[in-house]
C-alpha cells in the first residue's frame, strides 16, 4: 500500500476530486492548508506573499494504482504555471478499520 499526498491549486481540487472518483479513487481525506515551494512565495508589488493556499489530497492506494492515481492528478491539476504542486508517494505497512478491525485496505 501507499499514501499519497498531492499538494494542489485550491482551484484544481474539485476537478482532481472528481477524476480520482471517475476513475474509481472515491476514498479520501481533503485538507485546505497553507505552504510555499520552491519559489518561496510571491510578491505582488511591495508585498510578499510566503504562505499561499493550497489544498492537500491524502489518498491510501494498492501499490499497482499508485501511477494511475499520479496520472489523473497531474493531469486535472496542471495549469502548466509555478505551483501546481506536488504529489509524495509514502509507504504505508499496514491500515486497520477502527469499526471492524479489519486490517489492510
Amino acid at each position: 500500500m501507499k499514501m499519497i499526498k498531492a499538494l494542489i491549486r485550491p482551484e484544481a481540487a474539485d476537478d482532481v476530486i472528481e477524476g480520482l472518483a471517475e476513475g474509481g479513487f472515491v476514498s479520501l481525506t481533503k485538507i485546505d492548508v497553507f505552504g510555499r515551494g520552491k519559489q518561496n512565495g510571491i510578491t505582488i508589488g511591495t508585498v510578499h506573499y510566503d504562505e499561499l493556499p493550497k489544498t492537500m489530497l491524502i489518498l491510501v492506494v494498492k501499490d499497482e494504482h499508485v501511477e494511475e492515481v499520479a496520472k489523473i492528478i497531474k493531469y486535472k491539476a496542471y495549469t502548466g504555471h509555478q505551483g501546481d504542486g506536488k504529489i509524495f508517494v509514502i509507504p504505508v505497512d499496514n491500515a486497520y478499520t477502527i469499526r471492524t478491525g479489519d486490517v489492510g485496505l
